[in-house]
């Protein structure tokens, strides 16, 4: 159906001319909202409850929010349509570095700052722009459609949820799951906490790679006769808490000395050669320097060789400065120093030493050059919210044992109690898991959930609920002081599926229903820092899996499939797209490029189609309105007797077959492309030409029943433009939101189907020979078909009317083709002749196709070419090379397409 069609049959009664999404979105998201039918009462129906990954309470809706959200939306839509117990749940994450920081900022602005404060006073400063301020991203995840409970909206410092996490610390503690020791620790020296891995980026930048001699002690030598041992290392500041020289026990060179001592120049200290397989004979000098109380890997060396975490050196303060070792022989001009002013200092202390290895640089005319070190890109850890270079610092801390606890979501994987979707997710996953390391739970932070630990004044540390029952624990005569950290905030969201349903009350009504969630969706990048904790923490506490399937999905990447970031000027707002597009086009666009295993690639050319796809229904339910084509009443499709009734009403089965398989394989690309396809081509680009011009009783009740199914199957991709034209069709019982998912009561009538799709291959082969011979679309030919079946003939005969319509075929005549030109046009089993002579100059139409054949092929050669030339493909610009991929699959489909039209010539 062209958009002209609207105009011919003027105005639709009640439905503006032009979709305009915005004002129709704000609309009925208010009247879901105040509605109470994000969760209707439905008391007796099976439940099917998610949880959204909650987004921090800073935030604001970023691409892959849009993302991930939408994909939820999506399913607990589909579920509400089927008539569960549809629970989402809703909520945001106190996020308490992010937070802190934000509130911080705002102090400094106005010359004031945390520390003037007693931490409670603090504490409701921020609780007061949480207030104020803590809501922005609620409000845009209501702009994308989301119908999330908002009635039970939860933070995670709610006062029901503090009980939650207190009393889970308490009883891993009890049970000694947690448990306070001494480890290395991403360490952020500008805010002066611990974070987590997820909480680091890794930056390349530009650095140096030193090589220093340590003078081997006792007067022993290598192998080779030399009295030293060479190190590098990109760090040299560290050089002032060495404890170990590693060497592989397998490198000739150093065998002699494994168990002897060198002698670290500035410090005197005498460090022992190990052997160690950390060490790589290949790499370097084959021996590496140990720190480990300042590196992740020196660390495990240090453990293997022995040293105990508390007896390992550290020469850092929690700002990053230099302090004196525990054994006193840092030398006292590098006290108190920057860390990085002290590396300047060593390497200038080595090189008067005559310990620093100078790196040799020969010019192109064979000349030599010494630098002090190295040029070398280095990836460095930066702190993503502090900014600064991470230091690995050795430091007491709260920890989970995550090994034993990662036992048991290992087990539920395995035995499918979790399944994991796409499945090639589960190697990564028991990788990780099989290989977990003691999980650090605390932070130096103000914000978050404070440690339920007071230290006695005896020396002993009470864990327990709260301060009373610790002081009960102590005894009368014991002063207690209260852990100042904070837990880590992922400690807490791993309790989301349980404990925003109600736990650790045990009769709660939700909790009992609604536990285990049967869906979690969440990105890849969270699979360990949420997921993974979620399970361990779900299964140890209510004996179940928190979810039964878990789908991973991918990264929104930029149109050249570049990771978006800030500095490279590429993030897209969804904001601003919705406010382009509508919040429907985003939404289908997310589905539709949402392929299990793979990366989304934006493109918001895609997008804008999708608006023009919402355009297009809007456009075909007008037609139907200015046709007598209102709403059906009925779920079960209507009686029909006409083939082209009884055909769209066999694509709307398979149609619903198709989509029901799609969303129980959770594959959302094939969902969003089996509606796409049904609306635009069965229903708007054929079935509504079909029926043009015979808009009988069965008919309008047919098209009418159609239409209310496509509402209904589309709803979950396009909530808002969906709603808007199930109400434009007629007075409704319920709204679109809370309808019934269809259930046609029929089947594919296959009479029916063969005999609408030979009359849509007819016309649309027609058309395109038309097309290629530069025959007018409405020229009106004749056609010959000598010995038709007798199903074509019976087509043929029942169809006239479209025939000449659509097909623009005056006659279709039984008999064999005059003598002369003509082009073969195929429709099932028939080859029709469609004579030419008198409709085109042939020669003239040989003569042009040849030309641009020739010129076709011509190009796609030379690109050809080009692309298989290795140089072309290395060296060329990105955008360049995929230009010439395209333009190469551009000149080779033209070829094709000229060749076959030539072909149709004879």
């Amino acid at each position: 159906m062209t958009d002209a069609t609207i105009e011919e049959q003027g105005e639709a009664a009640g439905l503006a001319k032009t979709f305009e999404p915005a004002g129709l979105e704000a609309k009925w998201y208010a009247h879901w909202e105040a509605g109470g039918l994000f969760r209707p009462e439905r008391p007796d129906a099976a439940p099917f409850t998610i949880v959204n990954p909650p987004p921090n309470v800073t935030g604001s809706l970023h691409i892959g929010h849009a993302l991930d959200n939408t994909l939820q939306d999506v399913v607990i839509r589909y579920e509400r349509l089927r008539g569960k117990d549809a629970l989402w749940v809703v909520g945001t994450d106190h996020a308490g570095i992010a937070t802190q920081m934000v509130v911080e900022r705002q102090m400094e602005a106005q010359g004031d700052k945390r520390t003037n404060y007693a931490r409670e006073a603090f504490i409701d400063k921020v609780w007061d722009w949480k207030r104020e301020s803590g809501g922005t991203i609620t409000g845009q995840l209501r702009r994308l459609g989301c119908s999330m409970d908002w009635s039970r909206e939860q933070f995670t410092m709610d006062p029901h949820f503090t009980k939650a996490v207190v009393k889970v610390f308490v009883d891993l503690y009890n049970q000694g799951l947690i448990y306070r020791d001494k480890r290395l620790v991403n360490w952020d020296p500008k805010l002066k906490t611990a974070i987590s891995d997820l909480e680091v980026e890794t930056r390349e930048i530009k650095g140096s790679f030193w090589r220093f001699q340590y003078p081997l002690a006792d007067g022993a030598v290598r192998a080779d006769g030399l009295d030293f041992i060479e190190v590098a290392t990109t760090r040299p500041e560290t050089m002032l808490a060495d404890m170990l020289v590693a060497v592989n026990a397998e490198d000739e060179r150093y065998k002699a000395v494994i168990g002897q001592f060198v002698v670290q120049p500035l410090t005197g200290r005498r460090l022992q050669i190990v052997a160690d397989e950390h060490a790589d004979p290949e790499l370097g000098s084959g021996a590496v320097k140990i720190t480990p109380g300042h590196d992740f890997n020196d660390f495990e060396v240090g453990k293997r060789a022995g040293i105990k975490a508390a007896d390992m050196l550290n020469m850092f303060d929690a700002e990053a400065r230099v302090v004196q070792t525990a054994d006193g022989l840092v030398p006292d001009e590098f006290i108190g120093m920057d860390r990085f002013d002290a590396r300047a200092l060593i390497v200038q202390r080595m090189k008067e030493a005559g310990r620093l290895v100078p790196h040799v640089v020969k010019a192109k005319d064979g000349e030599e050059s010494e630098l002090d070190a190295e040029p070398r890109t280095i990836q460095t850890p930066y702190g993503d919210r502090g900014g600064v270079v991470i230091e690995p610092w050795l430091t007491d801390q709260w920890y989970v044992d995550a090994e034993k606890l990662a036992v048991a979501p290992m087990e539920a994987v395995r035995s499918g109690a979790i399944e994991i979707v796409p499945k090639t997710w589960e190697k990564t996953f028991f990788n990780w898991m099989e290989n977990i390391q003691p999980w650090c739970v605390s932070r130096q932070l103000w914000w978050g959930h404070r440690i339920p630990a007071w230290y006695g004044s005896d020396g002993q540390c009470y864990v327990a609920e709260t301060e009373e029952e610790a002081q009960s624990k102590a005894g009368a005569g014991v002063t207690l002081t209260r852990d100042s950290d904070v837990l880590d905030t992922w400690f807490s969201s791993a309790l989301w599926p349980f404990a925003t349903l109600g736990w650790p009350e045990t009769d709660a009504p939700l909790l009992a229903k609604h536990y285990p969630n049967d869906l979690l969706i969440s990105g890849f990048d969270i699979l360990f820092f949420w997921d993974a904790r979620m399970a361990m923490q779900g299964i140890h506490f209510m004996k179940e899996v928190p979810w039964k399937r878990l789908y991973l999905h991918g990264l929104v990447r930029a149109a050249d499939g570049q990771k978006m970031s800030k500095s490279k000027g590429n993030v897209v707002d969804p904001l601003g797209l919705i406010d382009k597009y509508g919040a429907d086009a985003l939404r289908f666009f997310m589905c539709a490029m949402e392929s299990q295993g793979r990366d989304v690639k934006m493109d918001e050319r895609r997008v804008e189609g999708y608006r023009n796809f919402a355009t297009k229904l809007w456009n075909a339910a007008r037609f139907c309105m200015a046709n007598g084509i209102t709403g059906s009443t009925s779920v079960a499709a209507p009686a029909a007797t006409s083939a082209v009734n009884r055909w769209i009403i066999g694509e709307v089965v398979e149609t619903v077959a198709a989509l029901d398989q799609a969303m129980a394989d959770l594959r959302f690309d094939a969902a969003a492309n089996t509606v796409y396809h049904f609306v635009w081509d069965q229903f708007c680009d054929w079935y509504i030409e079909l029926i043009k011009g015979a808009f009988d009783d069965e008919t309008r009740a047919v098209a009418g029943w159609v239409l209310d199914q496509i509402l209904v199957m589309l709803h979950p991709f396009m909530p808002f433009v969906t709603e808007e034209l199930w109400h434009a069709l007629g007075e409704r019982s319920a709204e679109l939101i809370v309808a019934e998912w269809p259930a046609p009561q029929a089947s594919v009538d296959a009479g029916a189907k063969a005999e609408v799709e030979w009359l849509i291959a007819l016309v649309s082969n027609l058309r395109a020979a038309k097309n290629e011979l530069g025959i007018a679309p409405g020229a009106r030919l004749e056609a010959y078909l000598p010995e038709p079946s007798a199903a074509t003939r019976a087509v043929i005969a029942g169809n006239p009317a479209v025939i000449e319509r659509l097909a623009r075929l005056s006659a279709i005549h039984f008999a064999p083709a005059p003598a002369g030109a003509a082009m073969q046009i195929g429709a099932g089993d028939a080859n029709l002749i469609v004579p030419l002579e008198g409709v085109i100059d042939i020669a003239a139409e040989k003569a042009r196709l040849e030309k641009a054949l020739a010129a076709s092929q011509k190009e796609a050669k030379s690109l050809e070419g080009r692309l298989s030339n290795p140089a072309f493909a290395e060296k060329a610009k990105p955008e360049a090379v995929e230009k010439a991929r395209a333009d190469h699959a551009h000149h080779s489909a033209e070829a094709t397409r000229l060749a076959a039209a030539l072909a149709r010539l004879g």
